[in-house]
Formats: structure tokens, sequence, C-alpha cells
């Protein structure tokens, strides 16, 4: 984990999150920002602990994960640009879960306290957030419901979805996640993963090889998807 000063006055998060904020609050924030380099599979926030700062995420790809008594969970994966820990402001500043990194990422710790401020003292700064705050917590609650209501089968064909669509957003990527981590995020076995995509290969749905995979039948997976 490398650190450096922020650089990012055009950045994505003063662009579009920061509008109608005031210069002068803006500056404040950036000054107190500090600008971070995380390696693959390092933690970024961990479940349990206090923190003081929110993370921007600005570049890569992070998993959202849950222990729950040695048994793990993947609540969801997100991509830059993006906000993380935002539960954090209504959790006493308490991580809900840990978030790790599943490939290189670039993120920026803003000081928590004075983000609070912010979004107390400017009403479109504060709708800004819970926008971003919602879209993320709907990401969350339809994986589980998918874990809920579907087999494997089902789960496995969401998860392809949801890294085809809004992840990777092509139908030809290079995974960075594990079979096991894939596992974590149905709710399965590392051999029904394996399984699974072994099947959807055969039948032609998809090409994988290693962590390269392809959709060829976009259509037939979203059949799966919905038939669970």
């Amino acid at each position: 984990m490398d650190k450096f000063i922020a650089d990012c006055l055009e950045c994505h998060f003063r662009e579009n999150l920061c509008q109608g904020l005031p210069a002068i609050d803006f500056q404040n924030l950036f000054e107190s920002t500090t600008q971070i380099n995380y390696k693959k599979g390092e933690l970024i926030l961990k479940q349990g602990l206090k923190t003081k700062h929110l993370v921007y995420l600005s570049k890569g790809i992070v998993k959202f994960y849950h222990d729950d008594n040695g048994k793990g969970l993947i609540i969801t994966i997100d991509k830059a640009p993006t906000l993380l820990g935002l539960a954090n402001i209504l959790n006493e500043d308490i991580n809900v879960f840990s978030i790790y990194a599943i490939e290189d990422c670039v993120a920026c710790l803003i000081d928590l306290t004075k983000f609070k401020f912010l979004i107390l003292s400017n009403r479109q700064f504060m709708l800004n957030i819970m926008s971003l705050s919602t879209a993320m917590f709907r990401k969350s609650i339809f994986n589980f419901i998918s874990l809920a209501h579907k087999q494997v089968n089902g789960r496995i064909a969401d998860i392809l979805i949801h890294l085809s669509e809004n992840i990777y957003q092509s139908h030809t990527f290079i995974l960075s996640l594990s079979r096991q981590e894939l596992a974590e995020f149905a709710g399965c076995s590392k051999e029904n993963v394996i399984h699974t995509l072994r099947n959807f290969d055969d039948d032609g749905i998809i090409k994988a090889s290693g962590k390269n995979l392809e959709i060829l039948d976009f259509d037939r997976l979203q059949k799966i998807s919905k038939t669970g």
C-alpha cells in the first residue's frame, strides 16, 4: 500500500458528487485527502473496526466481504468510480463489512468527520451521496434475493450477468475473481461453481478457460437467471 498526496481536482468525485459544493468546502476536504495504491488482495476497510475515513475508489474493482464466525460471504462486487464506506456515516464509524481489492486499485482516503459536516450543511451534496448509497444498497439486495430464491445455476447466471453488464461491460472479460470467490459470492461450494461453469461451457452458453471467460449466448444465460 503506497501513500501520496492526492492530485485529483478534476476527478469524478468533484465533478459529479460534489456539484453545488462551494469551492472553499471542497478545498478543505481535498487538503486532508491522501491517495493510496492498493495491490490485488489488499484490505481496504476491515469489518468491525472503527474508521476515520471514507474511501473514494478512482480505479479498480473491489469486493464487499462479510465474515460470520469464519464463514465468508461476498455481498457484492463494485468498480471505480465509487465511494466506499458509506454505511459508516450512520453506523458510528464502524465498518459493517470488509472491502478488499480484487485487482490493483487507486483510492483516496477522505476525512469522515469533515465529510459528515458537509452533508449536514449542503443539501445538494447530501442528495448526491444518498443517490450513490441507494444504488449500492440495491446491488446488495438483489444478490441476497438471488441467494434466497434461486438454485446454483441461477445464482451463477446472475453473477456472470452482473459482471458482464456492471463491472466489465463486455461479454468477454478476464475474471478478477477466483473460483473460491465466485463460490463466496454465490453462496455455494467451489465444486458447485466449477461444475456449473463446466456445464455452461458444454452447453455453449459460455466459453471458459482459466480466468478468461466469454458469454456466447446471453439470452440463454438470462433465461437461466429468470427460471433460477
